[in-house]
């Protein structure tokens, strides 16, 4: 009997696509499409997702940025709003229910009940408890932070129903949720502005088949008002920083991580117009020996950013927008990672130590 493993391409072996390569050309992308100079692509997601919008807006192609900054405000200002660091001011997205909960509530279907809060701090003011970190000066109250945000759902309407690519990292599975309606907050109540009580706030660690159904559901809404869009999904390689959970931060890493991967799978698996770009892959793979991540291990050094950026060019930009191939490992490499990633979680431990942590 023929072996049926006989005349399959060179990736389904680890002994050519793993053991044999040089670290930084293991390349795990089997599935990818070509962005054209016209397509609008948008992003949206975790911390990580980051690179990947500034790799496709230095590249020179159409990146869809329609919540812009005003044409006369400076840079560094504009950057401290966060303009330009998604599409839109919506900030990090980190849970699947969160990203479902934007698109319902930029079209109308979800109104929550808890918006605003207080800002921390002794200056007062007021923040969205939805983009709590969006900008360094308080709101000056509820009216202002609602006007904004209404703002900001308009121009979150335009990314779904006008982008062609959209380009969306899947971060965590743990969150926080209003429990009178639901509501999905990208920081618990009391890191980033509010205060925290246990009667209207609950902590919720979402399953595999709960991250599933939601990127289902998220993916089926945005395909019917926008039947062009192709989505591209990847998972943050980046660890937890901070777990609710009684048990090992790392162990609810690698859940997190784990239930993630499985949605993103299954998403891709059942929708023509889904692929899957493995990101996670390159930054955790074996060949790279742990030497993507810095000292604390758990920020992505600059090597292996451009690893993965090199390959998202090479599968999904025009040939002649692709990037060289990365220097060695351990070499420097002072590419995107040179600028400031902007992460609400990071407010977990800011605050801790703030108060004497």
């Amino acid at each position: 009997m023929t072996n049926p493993y006989r005349g399959l391409e060179d990736f389904r072996f680890w002994s050519k696509a793993m053991a044999g390569p040089p670290p930084g050309r293991v390349d795990p992308v089997t599935r990818g499409g070509e962005i054209t100079q016209t397509d609008k692509v948008a992003t949206m997601g975790s911390c990580f997702a980051q690179h990947i919008a500034r790799r496709i807006s230095d590249s020179g192609l159409n990146y869809f940025v329609p919540e812009g900054a005003p044409s006369d405000m400076a840079a560094d200002v504009a950057a401290s709003m966060n303009y330009g660091v998604f599409s839109a001011r919506y900030g990090n997205i980190y849970t699947v229910r969160q990203a479902r909960q934007l698109f319902d509530r930029a079209f109308g279907t979800f109104t929550p009940q808890d918006d605003v809060w207080e800002a921390r701090g002794e200056a007062g003011g007021y923040v969205d408890a939805f983009r709590p970190q969006i900008q360094v000066t308080p709101f000056s109250s509820p009216e202002a932070v609602r006007a904004a945000a209404a703002e900001h759902l308009a121009y979150v309407r335009r990314i779904f129903l006008e982008s062609d690519w959209l380009v969306f990292t899947l971060g965590l599975t743990e969150g926080w949720e209003s429990t009178v309606d639901g509501a999905i907050y990208p920081l618990a109540p009391g890191v980033g502005g509010g205060a925290f009580d246990a009667d209207k706030y609950a902590f919720h660690n979402f399953s595999a088949e709960e991250v599933t159904e939601d990127l289902r559901a998220f993916i089926e809404r945005v395909h019917e008002v926008n039947p062009k869009i192709k989505i591209i999904l990847t998972v943050s390689p980046v660890p937890l920083i901070a777990t609710y959970e009684q048990r090992h931060v790392w162990v609810s890493t690698t859940f997190s991580k784990a239930a993630l991967r499985v949605a993103a799978d299954v998403a891709e698996r059942s929708y023509d117009f889904v692929s899957y770009f493995p990101s996670y892959e390159v930054i955790t793979s074996p060949a790279a020996g742990g030497r993507y991540y810095a000292d604390d291990l758990r920020e992505v050094r600059p090597v292996g950013v451009q690893h993965v950026m090199r390959l998202f060019g090479e599968h999904f930009f025009p040939q002649d927008r692709a990037l060289p191939p990365i220097e060695p490992i351990g070499a420097r490499v002072d590419l995107l990672s040179s600028r400031n990633i902007i992460c609400d979680e990071e407010a977990i431990e800011h605050s801790l130590k703030a108060s004497g942590f």
